[in-house]
């Protein structure tokens, strides 16, 4: 997943139905002295709307929280999509534009205080490790880093097949890997983690090697692939938000045709265009271990 040297504005068009991070806070800088609680915070995504609907089916949320000893206060931090799933997942096709319009930035949230209701109720809030103020600090400098370079959401993971040791050829980038990468610093800085299992979503597309296909310009511009860039659009098409379930189920069954009967799917990653040849079982949702991280002691990103 690339890294950008500076996060652009959004475009007024993006529009969220639940605002970001609608509390969010400044990062406190920590007494160098206090010792400070991490948690492992999980709950089914859309847990505050849905309860948990979508535990059932693995589909789970990330955070990390903290507990200062010193001041007693409590803090989340979390990773996600600026103007919804949805967004970030499929472009809107925009009356008089040519390319594909993508509302797919994801961000860094941090705010005092831990919901302990909506972390419990469905989903995981447990201790994994302590640490010195002086690591939080040196944390929080890594997230402003990590935030402001890693700015678009990835929904997907493609790889070649369910095979554990399979080719992976896009990792996604999405929630779960900001806490994995966020516990990784810790570690670095020489947290020691329990000995706790620890599972995390992963939505995987199945496809053969992966086919380069060009960036927007490329493909969109005035010298650009007419043919290539009417079947971006066709196949983006019946991803948009449907007003009613025909509509819905008209669509459905093209994706279907489309993706399993044709075996086709057009990804964005990194600001490109790939198409991928898909191959059973062509979509899969995994909820697997990924072990709590053991330090290096060398500092890692910035």
């Amino acid at each position: 997943h690339r890294r950008f040297d500076y996060r652009p504005k959004t475009d007024p068009y993006c529009q969220a139905r639940y605002t970001f991070c609608p509390t969010g806070s400044a990062i406190p800088v920590m007494k160098e002295e206090d010792v400070i609680e991490v948690y492992r915070l999980q709950t089914p995504v859309w847990e505050f709307k849905y309860g948990d609907l979508l535990g059932h089916l693995k589909i789970m949320h990330d955070a990390v929280g903290f507990k200062s000893s010193l001041t007693g206060k409590n803090y989340t931090m979390e990773w996600y999509e600026l103007f919804q799933l949805g967004n970030c997942t499929f472009p809107h096709l925009r009356p008089g534009m040519d390319a594909p319009f993508w509302c797919n930035q994801g961000a860094a949230c941090f705010y005092e205080g831990i919901d302990d209701a909506h972390w419990k109720e469905n989903g995981t809030l447990v201790l994994v490790t302590t640490i010195s103020g002086i690591m939080f600090n040196e944390m929080a400098k890594w997230v402003k880093y990590d935030n402001e370079t890693g700015i678009y959401y990835e929904t997907w993971t493609v790889q070649a097949s369910p095979n554990k040791q399979s080719v992976v050829w896009f990792d996604s980038y999405e929630c779960s890997k900001f806490i994995l990468r966020t516990y990784q610093k810790l570690a670095d800085l020489g947290a020691v983690f329990k000995k706790i299992q620890t599972n995390y979503t992963s939505i995987i597309l199945f496809s053969g090697e992966p086919v380069y296909l060009g960036n927007e310009t490329s493909i969109f511009g005035p010298q650009g692939n007419k043919t290539l860039a009417a079947a971006i659009r066709d196949f983006y098409s019946p991803f948009r938000p449907h007003r009613t379930v025909k509509e819905f189920l008209v669509d459905l069954i093209k994706i279907i045709d489309r993706v399993i009967l044709n075996h086709q799917f057009y990804l964005f990653y990194n600001l490109e265009y790939w198409f991928l040849p898909m191959k059973f079982p062509y979509l899969k949702i995994i909820y697997e271990e990924v072990p709590l991280p053991t330090g290096s002691k060398t500092s890692s990103g910035a």
